[in-house]
């Protein structure tokens, strides 16, 4: 006669949780839950709250498929020939009784031996009629399988679940989101155009803005006896799906700006930023040109790396974000601005490191820049080439900007010039200089309007990219007594007329028979 150790282990296929799609009653269940609680969900609350709902239901199904066609076996109860059992110890295989006799044993008594034979053709022996053991409690479930486990299952699948399941929330079109959170349509409150009206007029006589939602509310009669936070959530969609609103605000704060007040270099980007793409073969790139385009840290280039952890950076000014008053959001430094869920653009403050003032500034995601710096890059006396100190700040979402300002003094500075017929000529005349600059991508810009009037025309005719680099190359070779020039010098006096990041002009240098590399990335131009 057989005796097993109770054991019951739950198992879904290894696939599961990759191949998880939300079905119809993962959808109800969500549906009925912010019934409940009229409050939105975040996205790590709708991955938390589903994964468990699933794997309750999954433990349940698995149950009852297992216990389905037979009595569960327990030593206790009597059994009679021909009946079918089900062993949760032994996995919950089936079983069916062939023969029934009477058990031998003085000290337990009375009671009886059944006979099973298993689907497999095996063929036990086990105690009925015993009303004392061990087998009579229910089969305790031990969770062995990770896929069951909602903390394995969130350690290791949370991202990728989250994607998934506001990708099928957006399709299903019964739930709404707003600054990442969720909720079903149809459980809003009613916010009418005359409410959209007066959030307007409080938003025109702030100045555009930006406002959180609950001060708005507090100006417009609203619903009363409403949960405040659904009521606030009904009033962010209702301005989110209304042109005139843009919301502003970084990630867990909402802020509403009217999009018609806003900066229009924050709507569009100005001139000197607009990069039209240039075609270029990135397998011609060396070893070390890949590693001077990381060093340049441009935001238009495809580089990548684990910056999180650096809480400054140094930025090194090029002529088109000096001239448009605007800050890169390159890979090394784009961690220490504010971020959102949706919004394109964010308003925020900039700190002065030294002086402690406030700089209204926005961060525009989609285009990869920080604008309302031109003020303040002014007062400093910055010119193209200056390097600016980027720190994260002692509170959450504040950044700090360094100028790093010296005593004035006079140094020999590359000058951009525009000549009488309207084309650019380098000369090295002595500037006066306020802070600390890289000497390589320092150039002294005396009259900016001419090259605004240069990049307008440029825009027009569309001059080819290679003609630019060889005559910007041949105009810094004459400042030079060896008569090359290093690429360095060439990406920042390239962006002076045209938006180029570093990989299009190194795969130029790298390509072409009458650029001839010298060494340490200084190229000279062959006439020939």
């Amino acid at each position: 006669m057989k005796q097993d150790t109770v054991m019951s282990s739950f198992s879904l296929r290894e696939d599961y949780w990759d191949n998880f799609e939300l079905g119809e009653d993962d959808l109800e269940y969500l549906y009925n839950h912010l019934l409940e609680t009229e409050v939105p969900i975040t996205p790590g609350e709708l991955v938390e709250l589903l994964v468990g709902e699933r794997i309750r239901t999954e433990k349940l199904e698995i149950e009852r498929q297992r216990s389905s066609g037979g009595d569960m076996y327990m030593p206790k109860e009597h059994y009679e020939k021909s009946q079918r059992l089900v062993f949760p110890q032994l996995n919950w295989k089936h079983a069916e009784v062939v023969n029934v006799r009477p058990g031998h044993n003085p000290e337990l008594g009375a009671f009886q031996v059944i006979q099973v034979v298993f689907k497999d053709g095996e063929i036990r022996e086990y105690a009925a009629g015993l009303p004392e053991h061990k087998l009579n409690e229910p089969a305790q479930l031990v969770e062995e399988e990770d896929n069951l486990n909602p903390e394995f299952v969130l350690d290791n699948y949370r991202e990728e679940l989250a994607e998934k399941f506001e990708q099928s929330l957006e399709d299903h079109g019964d739930f709404v989101r707003i600054a990442g959170r969720w909720f079903p349509r149809a459980l809003l409150v009613d916010i009418n155009i005359g409410h959209l009206n007066l959030a307007e007029a409080v938003l025109d006589m702030a100045g555009g803005g930006p406002l959180p939602t609950s001060v708005l509310m507090k100006e417009i009669e609203l619903p009363e006896n409403v949960n405040p936070r659904l009521l606030e959530f009904s009033m962010d969609l209702a301005l989110q799906e209304d042109g005139r609103f843009d919301e502003v605000g970084a990630s867990g704060e909402i802020s509403w700006f009217l999009q018609r007040l806003e900066p229009e270099q924050v709507l569009e980007p100005p001139i000197f930023l607009r990069y039209a793409g240039i075609d270029y073969e990135r397998s011609e790139l060396t070893e070390e040109m890949l590693a001077l385009e990381r060093e340049l840290d441009d935001e238009l280039s495809p580089v990548t790396g684990r910056y999180q952890h650096l809480d400054e950076v140094e930025v090194r000014l090029i002529y088109p974000h000096w001239r448009a008053g605007t800050l890169p959001l390159s890979a090394s430094v784009r961690h220490l601005f504010p971020t959102a869920y949706e919004s394109p653009r964010i308003r925020f403050m900039l700190i002065d490191g030294e002086t402690g003032d406030e700089i209204p500034a926005w961060v525009v995601r989609t285009k990869r820049y920080v604008y309302g710096l031109k003020e303040w890059y002014e007062k400093c006396g910055f010119i193209p080439g200056s390097i600016i100190r980027v720190e994260r700040g002692k509170k959450p979402g504040q950044v700090l900007v360094h100028s790093d300002r010296r005593r004035s003094s006079r140094e020999w500075i590359r000058t951009v010039l525009v000549g009488s017929d309207g084309g650019v000529v380098y000369a090295m005349l002595k500037q006066i200089v306020q802070s600390q600059f890289d000497e390589r991508m320092a150039i002294a810009v005396p009259d900016s309007s001419g090259i605004d009037l240069l990049w307008e025309r440029m825009a027009k005719e569309k001059p080819p990219f290679e003609r630019v680099v060889v005559n910007t190359v041949r105009e810094l070779a004459k400042l030079n007594p060896q008569g090359h020039v290093h690429a360095t010098e060439l990406y920042a006096a390239m962006n002076v007329v045209r938006r180029c990041p570093p990989a299009p002009m190194l795969a130029l240098l790298a390509s072409r028979p009458w650029f001839s590399h010298v060494g340490d990335l200084h190229f000279r131009h062959t006439e020939a």
